[in-house]
Order: C-alpha cells, then structure tokens, then sequence
C-alpha cells in the first residue's frame, strides 16, 4: 500500500506513476475525496473532543452541565463511527492503488518494452529438430498429462519415475543452494487467509486468479511469496535482525485465466505448480542493492544447470501490481526458439509492509522494512528447461553435472 502521505504530499509525482503504469488516475481522484471526508470528520472530532475536555467542570457539575456533557458524549461517538467508516473507505481504495516504479525503471506499456540487460551461456545447436519437452516427457513416460487431466482437469500434470525424482531432486538442490547463502529454510502451510493475501497484494485486486475453498476464509497459495512475507506480519523487528532471508519449496495454485496457445500444453502455465521461492525482508537503503543479490541468487541456480539465460529489467506497463522494479530471468526454450520466464525477482519497497505492518525499531522509532522476492527456481519450468536443452538424437536426456549426486543416473531413457 502507498503511504497515505506521499499521496497527499506529492500527487503530481503519484500521478504520473499511474500513467507511466497505464493504469489511469480516477481512483487517486476517488481517494483524494474519501480522504479529505475523512480527515475533515476527524478535525470535526478532535474539536468536539476539545469542546468536552474545556466544558468538564474540576467540581461536582450541575445537572445541566451533566445533561449537556452526555449530549456531547453521544455526539462524540456518533462523529467517531462516522470517522472510522470513512477511514475503512480510504482504506479500501488504497489497497486497489499499485506501487508506483521506480526512477530507473523503463518506460513502457508491454513486454516488448522491457530491456534485456545480458545474455548467458551458449544457446545448444542440434543435428535434429529438437522435441518440446511435453513430447520428451510423454516418450519417456515420465509425464502423464492424460492421467492428470483424468485426475483433476486440464493444466494440470503428473510426473512419474525419473520425472518425479527430478522435480524432487532440483527442489532440493535450490534449497541447499539458497540455505548456503544465508536463506531460513521454511516449510509452510499452502493454506493461508485473507489478511494474508491482502499483505503481498494478492487482494483484493487478483480474487478472480486465486481458488477459494467454499465456506471459508481459505485460499490455495499462489505463491508462497505469501507465506514467507506474512511471517513477519503484524511484527517490529530490531535493526540487527536484518536482513532476513527465508526460502520455501511448495505447491503453488492459480487458475491462470487468459493464457492461451503453446502454454496450453506441458508445465509452463498449470493449475498446480511446485517453486521454490525467496523472500528478503531488508533495511530502506540497501533493498536495491538487496534485489541484484536476491536476482543472483536466482542466477546461481541457471548457472550451475548450465541452462541458457536472460536477464530483462520489465518497464513500467509490465510489472506486477505491487512491485517497483522487477527483473525476469528467461531460460531459452529449444523448441520454441525464444526464452521464456523462469523466475520475477522484485524490490516492494515498503508497500507490502505497509499492507501487513511489518516494522523494525531505530532509535526507540517504528519504520516499515522493504520486501523482495523472487523465484529460485520454477521448479516445473526447469524439468521443462532441462528436457529441452539437454535432449540427444537417441531420445535420452542428459542429466545436467551438478544433478547426478542428487538423481543417481547420467540421463533419463
């Protein structure tokens, strides 16, 4: 959530922020009224508060008095439900406001805009068309997206022998990687509420992608972003205690509504996808600094893979809702000749924070820390990754180096 008081203070420069996201300016219109009716009501309270602090007698006060004191009382607390509905109000529409970029963010309104800031490693050359890796999977028998789709539906998949034990095994290669580098490893319910959602920016705004369990007030996690942000909530930490670094390995759940085409098919876009993500938790003045580290962390893992890769910093129309940068990570993808998403590293500043009230303590003070995170990896989109560059003539696929401790085996088939 914005600070209130940037909104008030500096509107022009919130303005743009919204313009440069595409996002248009009518609900910073609807919150500059719900605020100026809310902080009117307040200064008419405050008087009235005044009003009965000067008329309270230090003596035994005459009937009167006492008739005219609980006539002001009354007063007082029909103004205080007045103020508090007009602040559930601002409130509201706050929470509908995305974060505004920042300065070193492009400016653009879709993916073609973003920025390629490198490229890494050598894209693989084959003597043969190279297969999609749904189609390697299946001839391996290590997928079975018709058993899944009898199962549970479409987008969903079930991997078996070797596939199974790869996901497995790359999981716990990206938590021993991450837990090297001074991450918490953290195991955490894929149940989590509202007040939960509402802390990363989930909601209100993105109900419509989340699955609701009926007669609840549980969600399936979309990310365990959640979880590991809404560890700190409603907390003051000490200065020492930062940076936090926690990482957790879970199933994840949307209904990815709207994706169409080639990701209709394999493990890019499914209702149920395992991740390991990463969450920092840092000081103001060193989260920018905090995201190229949290982005090499993400790195790291492509590189030990040897998978091909792009770093691209998203312009202003590209980014998530509550972000103000985000860099993504692109493995290349054999068979469709392009790089595809892997991994969206981003700094929140202080607006998820602020939503969750996650605070740490300076010279007696309470300041709202900055958030990031980022995916280290998705753990589907890298089976399929792997599959697809480490593909033979034969069939086979070969198992990348830094996995063979972890799998067993050389190669799959």
């Amino acid at each position: 959530m914005l600070d209130p008081k940037r909104i008030r203070h500096e509107e022009e420069s919130i303005r743009q922020g919204l313009l440069n996201r595409y996002f248009g300016v009518d609900l910073l219109e609807t919150f500059k009224i719900k605020d100026k009716a809310w902080r009117n009501a307040l200064q008419e309270l405050e008087q009235l508060k005044h009003q009965q602090h000067e008329q309270t007698p230090k003596g035994k006060p005459s009937e009167e008095i006492l008739s005219k004191l609980k006539e002001l009382s009354e007063t007082i607390k029909e103004k205080q439900a007045i103020v508090n509905a007009l602040e559930l109000e601002v409130e509201e529409v706050a929470l509908y406001l995305p974060n505004i970029p920042d300065i070193s963010v492009p400016l653009g309104k879709s993916d073609m805009d973003n920025q390629v800031i490198y490229e890494w490693g050598d894209l693989p050359h084959f003597t043969f068309s190279p297969k999609s890796h749904d189609e390697i999977g299946e001839s391996l028998n290590i997928f079975n997206f018709e058993k899944a789709s009898q199962l549970s539906g479409s987008r969903f998949s079930l991997s078996m022998g070797l596939g199974a034990k790869l996901e497995r095994c790359l999981g716990q290669f990206m938590l021993e990687s991450h837990s090297e580098k001074g991450y918490v490893e953290v195991a955490p319910p894929v149940l989590v509420n509202s007040q939960s959602l509402r802390g990363t920016g989930q909601l209100p705004k993105f109900s419509d992608d989340l699955f609701k369990l009926e007669s609840s007030d549980f969600w399936l996690s979309p990310t365990s972003e959640v979880q590991l942000t809404n560890v700190y909530a409603n907390s003051i930490l000490t200065i020492e205690a930062l940076p936090i670094k926690l990482t957790a390995f879970t199933q994840n759940f949307r209904k990815e509504a709207g994706s169409y085409g080639k990701d209709m098919k394999g493990l890019i876009r499914l209702h149920q996808f395992p991740k390991v993500e990463l969450v920092q938790f840092v000081h103001p003045d060193h989260s920018f600094q905090a995201l190229e580290e949290l982005c090499g962390h993400a790195e790291f893992i492509l590189k030990a893979l040897n998978l091909p890769y792009r770093k691209v910093l998203l312009c202003s129309g590209d980014m998530g809702f509550s972000s103000a940068k985000t860099y993504d990570l692109e493995v290349w993808m054999p068979s469709q000749g392009k790089y595809r998403e892997i991994s969206s590293c981003s700094n929140f500043l202080d607006f998820q924070a602020r939503r969750a009230m996650i605070r740490f303590k300076f010279e007696g003070k309470p300041y709202f820390v900055h958030t990031l995170n980022g995916s280290g990896l998705a753990v589907g989109r890298t089976v399929a990754a792997i599959l697809e560059n480490y593909q033979q003539p034969n069939g086979k696929v070969l198992i990348p180096d830094v996995l063979k401790p972890y799998m067993g085996v050389d190669s799959i088939g």
